[in-house]
């Protein structure tokens, strides 16, 4: 059955029309913006003419055309008996796949959760039609912010000052994205055969970036329940490596969450060593549950370099990231960062200052919307895959599943994507071994599309564990992210 929205409702989104001019083409356009933000959902069948035009409070023919400019944009379809039904123009949700494995999107009956990132929040559609009206301003110069327009540098040194490390706007350097700051700290500190610290499991994007660098990992384990900091500490001390990566929040892909404590005591260990520290810092906005946030861990280890992004907390569309680092370190940082790009998009930084000053952390929309599919991706697994065990995460984006003994993660990935099924196996996130058993599973999608991913995945258990089941031959792997 189609989703509803009832008149009243939708005249709250829509707001007052009085001043608007035509009204009609208000009405549509603001309707549009709803269906872009998500908050009017493909599919919804929209209120009939008569009710929303009392909703409102307008005439009929406002209405009546503006329904007209929907539908002749693509923005609606009417059928017989069904009403006036959302769509978008291209009869495409392009929502961002792995596009190594699929050169298009796939069709509306793939579910992809390769990447753990989920849709813009509401806001977005307007934020950039805001930084377009103040584009202008910034047309007379050549466009190269290498360190970060000002204003967004100042707002996100303001984020890090309110989550209690004082900050100034001369420690940020705006990226494109937070592998592309990753890739900066690569360039300006590291060389080939270096040994750097990486838990086990890792983010699959920054540990190939590291061996492509040519470092030497040395891992450090995690999973669901945390870090053994007496095994990290020890591991610091014996190898002494020249820098260090880490997740403390809501680790990517195990969602654990490194208390006060543990980061003070790991800050030390990699102060004593003089290890550089690089702290990716991406989904430490995603906080599902009530609790007291740590503090980031620089304020535990005044050397650390803090990467964070937009990509998460925001969307990752805009493709802006930051570091922060001591203001004498960043001449260093952009004579590495010009090897790579000039600066990051002007518009986009104006797109994110908009963003940040509405909400400086996620969104509450989104917040509750992640809580919903966590819950429904929860209530899922426990009803058609009980056998798989996971712990429940505070915050984050995924699940990290640990399979039944003797399945393998790579047979059941490989059955899943027959079933229309995209996920990512334990082996891309493995710094060192296999993870073989383990499963990581987002939950970015709505809850009714994630009870039938779990669904599916429990099939793809079951074909996989079979013994005449053969694994096809994959020789490209999907964006995992």
């Amino acid at each position: 059955m189609s989703p509803t929205v009832a008149a009243p409702r939708l005249a709250t989104l829509v707001g007052d029309l009085a001043d608007a001019r035509p009204a009609y083409r208000a009405l549509a356009d603001r309707i549009r913006l709803l269906i872009a933000d998500g908050r009017v959902v493909v599919g919804t069948r929209l209120p009939s003419e008569r009710d929303l035009t009392t909703a409102l409070g307008v005439s009929r023919t406002t209405v009546t055309r503006a329904y007209a400019v929907l539908r002749d944009s693509g923005y609606a379809v009417a059928r017989q008996g069904s009403g006036t039904t959302v769509a978008i123009p291209t009869g495409e949700i392009r929502r961002g796949t792995g596009a190594s494995l699929y050169p298009a999107e796939p069709g509306h009956d793939v579910l992809d959760l390769t990447c753990a990132a989920t849709r813009a929040p509401s806001g977005v559609a307007e934020a950039y039609a805001a930084a377009v009206d103040e584009l202008p301003a910034y047309l007379a110069g050549a466009g190269y912010f290498t360190l970060g327009v000002p204003e967004v540098r100042e707002a996100i040194a303001a984020r890090f000052t309110a989550r209690g490390l004082p900050t100034s706007a001369d420690e940020i350097l705006v990226t494109s994205g937070a592998v592309a700051g990753m890739a900066i700290l690569e360039r300006a500190f590291l060389s080939a055969g270096d040994r750097v610290l990486i838990e086990n499991p890792a983010y699959p994007n920054a540990a190939e970036s590291l061996r492509r660098t040519g470092a030497r990992l040395v891992p450090v384990p995690v999973d669901d329940t945390g870090w053994d900091t007496t095994t990290v500490t020890s591991t610091i001390a014996t190898s002494r490596p020249r820098a260090a990566v880490l997740v403390p929040d809501f680790h990517n892909p195990t969602g654990a969450y490194m208390p006060d404590t543990q980061r003070a005591l790991v800050g030390r260990a990699l102060a004593r060593q003089d290890t550089l520290t690089f702290i990716d810092e991406t989904i430490t906005e995603v906080r599902l549950d009530d609790g007291e946030a740590a503090l980031p861990f620089a304020a535990h280890h005044p050397g650390a370099i803090t990467v964070g992004s937009s990509s998460k907390s925001h969307w990752g569309g805009l493709r802006l990231g930051w570091i922060r680092a001591r203001a004498d370190l960043l001449t260093r940082l952009v004579d590495a960062r010009v090897t790579i790009d000039l600066g990051a998009p002007v518009l986009e930084q104006l797109v994110l200052l908009h963003l940040l000053r509405q909400s400086p952390g996620m969104p509450a929309d989104r917040r509750e919307d992640l809580v919903r599919a966590r819950g429904a991706a929860i209530t899922a697994l426990r009803t058609h895959l009980p056998q798989v065990d996971f712990t429940m995460p505070a915050g984050g984006l995924s699940l990290w599943l640990r399979l039944p003994e003797a399945t393998s993660s790579a047979r059941v990935v490989d059955a899943a994507e027959r079933e229309g099924l995209l996920l990512a196996g334990g082996n891309r996130f493995a710094a060192t071994g296999t993870l073989d058993r383990r499963l990581r599973l987002p939950y970015v999608l709505s809850p009714g599309q994630l009870d039938e991913a779990v669904q599916r995945l429990a099939r793809a258990v079951t074909i996989a564990g079979h013994t005449a089941y053969r694994p096809g031959k994959r020789t490209t792997r999907p964006l995992v992210a």
